[in-house]
């Protein structure tokens, strides 16, 4: 065993500008969502490209995080925070500014591969900088309640920024944000130097993950413009079924491979991607549908959107910091992830009761509350178990696989659902349709729209189903006690509780 190293003394200050980074990447996934109307109709973006807006950040987010863990684990985690924070900054700007629907959707993806960068050079800090597990478990405590509850803060501020000043200052507003995280972490925060990885890149394990990946998101995209049946779409499909084969085929024999098969074989990391990432897949869509209701069926304004999401953010802070971070050092990990993904479900199934006429407080109100407080008990352990006995070379990669998962599903989540809401919404049209005045009625045609919404949130009711019945079935883990301490990583007991992402 190494020799324990004493606690960094500005630690918790750190703390502060690593969560302020993480505010801007986690915000930056949803606040924009808010602001999509706005600037569909100033860009003159198609309905068919405006999921891409979204979707092109979350792609080349999940895409890059593996090669970005790496390169963390190669430079130094605090270089590659830096550099992801400067590049974010200068991508945000750029969007902000763009003049046409190309320069926007570029921006979005060049934000993505700086966030792959930052996302896990910050998580792999906080495991290397907090060395006792009761302190790591106050600050993962604080660091959740912000990865959890980010995403609905994301679309009150979007509403704020949408509704006083325009769309573009959703995307501005991410180099405050940048700066003052970047001046933060030159000042205070010190990276150990046991644990680096200086093996070469996998290069080939770069390419092959990362198109494996977006093939397989941009295969869910097409399914909604040609059809599940399409051949671009089943090509696509196949296309990624080969290249994440040959992924895992490349990593089990390179010297140095970019996603060590150990980091995803572990039965309590493994469950963890697995139901972390089908959980995401309905809370992202989620996000998607209820901004539109609310704006196009409701009738609310940008701002009030916003504000009618702050049950769900409550929830989340709840959730996360007074029952997830209090019960994970008491009660084992699986009773705490698969309880709140089973109450997550029940949110979201009241949730798919929405009519075009119904009421915020009998459907929204407690449907966003147990949403909120669901996943926010649900992410507080299985985020904490991401890195379970992972060792000390590997912490950046495994920060990004935990990423991966949910920027994945987020992407699936966004263009999986969405095809199956305009699906069910074409069949809905085409079964009540009577005369071709009824499609310039605003009132059916809000009816089709709401359809479609409630037949795809039922869908990510049973996937959030399924989440809990994986994480209760593979995630077998004992109580996280405070004894735990920093080993060599050769042994699942001697290895602390990391890690946390949004």
């Amino acid at each position: 065993m190494p020799e324990t190293r004493l606690p960094d003394p500005k630690r918790w200050t750190a703390l502060i500008f690593i969560a302020i980074a993480q505010l801007m990447v986690v915000l930056d996934a949803t606040v924009v969502n808010i602001a999509l109307p706005s600037a569909q109709a100033d860009l003159g973006i198609s309905d068919g490209n405006r999921q891409w807006v979204v979707t092109a950040y979350t792609l080349a987010f999940g895409g890059l995080l593996l090669f970005g863990g790496r390169v963390a684990d190669l430079w130094g985690r605090r270089n590659a925070f830096i550099v992801g924070l400067l590049g974010f900054a200068a991508a945000s700007a750029l969007g902000g500014a763009a003049v046409n629907t190309a320069m926007l959707l570029g921006a979005r993806a060049l934000q993505g591969v700086f966030g792959a960068l930052l996302a896990p050079a910050a998580l792999s800090l906080i495991s290397v900088m907090f060395t006792d597990a009761k302190e790591r478990a106050k600050a993962f405590g604080i660091y959740g309640a912000i990865a959890g509850a980010g995403a609905a803060v994301g679309l009150i501020l979007g509403g704020v920024l949408t509704e006083y000043l325009n769309w573009r200052w959703a995307l501005f507003v991410n180099i405050f944000f940048a700066v003052v995280a970047v001046l933060g972490a030159i000042a205070f925060i010190r990276e150990p130097a046991e644990g680096r990885n200086r093996n070469r890149l996998d290069i080939p394990g770069v390419i092959l993950a990362s198109t494996g990946l977006v093939a397989l998101v941009y295969g869910f995209s097409r399914a909604e413009s040609d059809g599940w049946k399409a051949g671009v779409t089943i090509g696509l499909f196949v296309a990624s079924v080969v290249l994440l084969a040959a992924f895992v085929v490349v990593e089990g024999k390179v010297k140095a491979p970019l996603l060590p098969l150990r980091v995803v074989t572990e039965r309590n990391r493994g469950g963890v991607y697995l139901s972390l990432g089908l959980a995401i897949i309905g809370m992202f869509g989620l996000f998607l549908f209820l901004t539109y209701y609310l704006q196009t069926v409701m009738g609310y304004s940008a701002l009030k959107s916003g504000f009618a999401f702050l049950p769900m953010v409550g929830g989340m802070i709840v959730g996360s910091t007074q029952i997830g971070t209090r019960l994970m050092l008491r009660v084992r990990p699986r009773f705490l992830m698969a309880p709140g993904f089973l109450v997550a479900a029940v949110g979201m199934f009241i949730l798919a009761q929405i009519k075009v006429d119904s009421s915020y407080a009998e459907v929204l109100l407690p449907g966003l509350i147990l949403m909120g407080l669901g996943m926010g008990t649900a992410f507080m352990p299985a985020m904490s178990l991401s890195a379970h006995g992972v060792r000390p070379e590997d912490a950046g990669v495994a920060s990004a696989m935990v990423n991966t998962s949910q920027q994945v599903g987020g992407s699936i989540g966004t263009a999986l659902l969405n095809t199956l809401a305009a699906s069910a919404t074409t069949t809905w049209i085409h079964s009540h349709v009577k005369s071709p005045a009824d499609l310039k009625n605003q009132l059916f045609v809000n009816q089709a729209a709401v359809h479609g919404y409630s037949v795809a949130i039922y869908w990510a009711t049973a996937i959030l189903v399924v989440s809990a019945i994986l994480a209760f079935t593979l995630v077998n883990a004992e109580v996280q006690n405070t004894s735990e301490r920093v080993g060599d990583g050769d042994s699942v007991e001697d290895m602390p509780i990391p890690v946390i992402a949004h």
